[in-house]
């Protein structure tokens, strides 16, 4: 079976709350995160199979209502997507370092996934609007070709919707840099 995810991003908190208890009464998904974001925002990502994720999503797009800002599924989705979501990735050593960084959470989810499907990389972090000012961005890391490989299948997708920041590589990163990102 697919694992999939999806995502819907509000504008209210209150309604996201409401909204993401609704998702999840109205198909067999997880939570995989919900909660506030900046600036004042609210997320509800969920998983499961992709029947299940599309019918949580549309009940979450149609509930939102005017608090409504982006949603997004994604059926078999990359699984290192979701330990990069909550910070709980380690890679054993970091070669050079792909940076990608969107106006978007959900443009990033997406990206972040292109990107590790594109390439032989591994993920450190999608850190998803906390402290940024609704942005988001991914780091990953694994040879220079690799991660070069990765960011430009992530700005394929993202680019064309105009809402990609930035995307760095790093060839090699210092030691002193690597703490930082991981």
């Amino acid at each position: 079976m697919a694992r999939s995810i999806g995502m819907v991003e509000f504008n209210s908190i209150a309604r996201g709350i409401y909204t993401a208890d609704q998702m999840v009464k109205i198909s067999e998904v997880q939570i995989v995160t919900a909660g506030s974001t900046c600036p004042g925002k609210y997320i509800a990502i969920v998983d499961g199979d992709v029947a299940a994720v599309k019918a949580s999503i549309e009940v979450g797009e149609e509930l939102a209502g005017e608090f409504y800002v982006d949603s997004m599924v994604i059926p078999n989705v990359n699984p290192q997507v979701f330990p990069a979501i909550s910070g709980a990735t380690m890679p054993e050593r970091v070669q050079a370092l792909g940076i990608f960084e969107s106006f978007s959470l959900a443009t990033m989810i997406y990206a972040a996934d292109q990107i590790l499907k594109a390439a032989e990389v591994q993920a450190i972090e999608l850190r998803l609007g906390n402290g940024l000012g609704g942005k988001s961005y991914f780091t990953f890391t694994g040879d220079v070709a690799a991660v070069k490989s990765g960011v430009a299948a992530g700005l394929a997708y993202a680019e064309n919707k105009g809402l990609v920041v930035d995307a760095e590589v790093i060839p090699s990163p210092s030691d002193r840099l690597i703490p930082s990102v991981l």
